[in-house]
């Protein structure tokens, strides 16, 4: 499966739009990480534990995108973008979107 953040994509053309496609995830901080983070917060920095699970969460939110995609047929996903938003200071969503389509080589 293709995604894209480009509205198409080189060398191939789109012969059919799908429509659009979305996965999504929400995240709980565990209390550890919670803990871990305050700490580092204090002398500035990057917040490891926090990065991973941004990172993870965008990865599975893609996987759940492409799946969305497959069930109706889509070899590609174009368009592809990110949401994130904070729930109740605990949680994390975190949504990908895109427009699912079929490529095929341009002739």
């Amino acid at each position: 499966m293709l995604v894209s953040t480009m509205n198409d994509v080189p060398g191939q053309e789109i012969v059919q739009v799908i429509g659009e496609v979305a996965g999504l995830t929400v995240r709980s901080r565990g209390l550890g990480a919670n803990f871990a983070a305050g700490f580092r917060a204090l002398g500035g920095g990057e917040i490891h534990e926090y990065t991973q699970l941004l990172y993870q969460s965008r990865h599975e939110a893609i996987m759940r995108m492409c799946q969305h995609a497959i069930a109706f047929g889509a070899n590609a996903v174009i368009a592809m973008r990110f949401d994130c938003n904070e729930i109740a200071n605990t949680m994390s969503e975190v949504a990908a979107y895109g427009t699912a389509v079929i490529i095929k080589p341009k002739q």
